[in-house]
């Protein structure tokens, strides 16, 4: 398994490389809807989660009071870049999978309901942090490929659309 550090990129002027295992340890304890109270090198930071594109991997977040857009590339992402190729493009995406291992919390659609871009599909906790999984386009919920409770790995396929 490759180990290589995620590049996190801060407002477009602030580039840094964060280990997998550094990330596992940050001491980051949910305190409401998408806020976390972090504690980091001995500091002490009150984070909220402002905007999620998991597609994207970019993030806005507000810690302590500032606001910080972000972007994060793992080694596959660099890798594509450094192709001169692009990640993604103009198909309609009919399946959504885990952008990260987790625990299923809750499902909150089902089988033949229509769902806009946006919508909350499934909320996933990893890492302390409960994120909601939303749809990336519209469509029809054809099948949903996990339960509530599991336990699931980064690109596993939670549901499909149609």
């Amino acid at each position: 398994m490759i180990r290589e550090p995620f590049q996190i990129s801060a407002n477009d002027q602030h580039h840094f490389d964060v280990d997998p295992e550094q990330a596992k340890e940050l001491d980051l304890i949910p305190n409401g809807e998408g806020k976390f109270h972090l504690i980091h090198l001995g500091k002490t930071y009150h984070a909220e989660l402002i905007e999620a594109d998991y597609a994207t991997r970019h993030y806005t977040l507000r810690i302590n009071g500032t606001k910080y857009s972000l972007a994060i590339a793992d080694h596959y992402e660099r890798l594509v870049r450094q192709l001169g190729l692009r990640a993604g493009g103009t198909q309609k995406v009919n399946t959504v999978k885990a952008p990260m291992p987790g625990l299923v919390l809750n499902i909150l659609v089902s089988p033949g309901q229509a769902v806009q871009k946006g919508d909350p599909l499934i909320i996933l906790e990893a890492m302390k942090m409960e994120n909601v999984i939303k749809a990336a386009g519209e469509g029809h919920i054809k099948a949903i490929n996990v339960l509530k409770g599991a336990a699931v790995e980064k690109g596993q396929l939670l549901l499909e659309l149609e």
